[in-house]
């Protein structure tokens, strides 16, 4: 039996009634506009979620550094910069007293995915045979030679701060000569107000090599990057046993998160040194008169 026109147009007024065309178009685009509002909103609080995992990594890495003290009589660990072929100078204590013995870069080198070796290190029996409070958990950061390869990541996203451990040839004579201004930390009683001097950072992954994290008050520029990967924040365990978050305020201190985006060094101008001087503050504090032996 065939359905007529006017029976065909009766049954679809008594069904429910369709969208037009017009209203369909505007249901899209008021998706489209919270989804533009909401996404960015989101990923900023996965940044941050992501970096209070970050957090809890160096503040573990406090608690094994502290570990150590307690064990060296107040001695900070070694904390030993290496050249830039990465090889120790012969007149430095071996690699293997590091707080860190991986000297890490884009190549295929085997310091870049040695966890076993990474912990086998002066402040490896404190961690708990843990490697994976050494890395990001967002560090997912490798060349395309590295990627070629089959890698996802290397082993390390952390570094200590400089002014803090003894520096080996770098400190022979009492304070660091790659930061002559600032006090060299050896002792855990020596750092005058711990909850201001910190002793991990993460760092950017294109300025990540060894873990002894420099910058120097005798030239405004940056020459290890700490990390800006939380939503553009870095984080930070201090003397005292706290971790914090940093927000950078300056684009120079934020470069992408990819190999050879830093472009190493940065040299700040006078209006770009808010988180430089930020960072210099919380290294160390300047050496006074009475510092100096003559």
């Amino acid at each position: 039996m065939s359905i007529t026109p006017k029976e065909a147009n009766k049954a679809a007024a008594s069904g429910s009634p369709a969208f037009s065309l017009v209203e369909l178009l505007v249901v899209i685009a008021i998706i489209a506009v919270l989804s533009s509002i909401l996404l960015p909103a989101l990923a900023k609080a996965k940044a941050r979620a992501q970096g209070v995992y970050s957090l809890n990594n160096t503040r573990q890495l406090g608690v094994a550094c502290f570990l150590y003290t307690d064990d060296n009589r107040g001695n900070l660990p070694y904390n030993l910069g290496v050249n830039i072929s990465g090889k120790g100078t012969g007149v430095n204590p071996p690699m293997e007293l590091n707080w860190a013995n991986n000297v890490e870069d884009w190549e295929l080198s085997p310091d870049n995915t040695n966890a076993a070796a990474l912990l086998a290190t002066g402040l490896g029996p404190y961690t708990g045979g843990s490697a994976a409070i050494y890395r990001c958990p967002t560090d997912y950061v490798v060349s395309s030679i590295q990627k070629q390869a089959g890698w996802n990541n290397r082993v390390r996203s952390y570094s200590m701060n400089a002014m803090v451990g003894d520096a080996g040839q770098f400190t022979q004579a009492g304070y660091n000569v790659n930061n002559p201004s600032y006090l060299q930390f050896f002792n855990q009683s020596a750092i005058p107000r711990p909850s201001d001097i910190f002793i991990f950072t993460e760092e950017h992954p294109d300025s990540i090599n060894d873990g002894y994290f420099l910058n120097s008050g005798e030239r405004p520029e940056w020459r290890d990057l700490p990390a800006s990967d939380h939503d553009g924040a870095g984080v930070f365990s201090f003397a005292d046993g706290h971790s914090e978050m940093h927000r950078w305020r300056r684009n120079s201190t934020k470069p992408p998160v990819r190999p050879g985006a830093a472009k190493l060094p940065i040299l700040l101008k006078n209006y770009d040194l808010q988180d430089f001087l930020w960072v210099l503050s919380t290294m160390s504090v300047e050496r006074k008169p009475e510092h100096y032996h003559y």
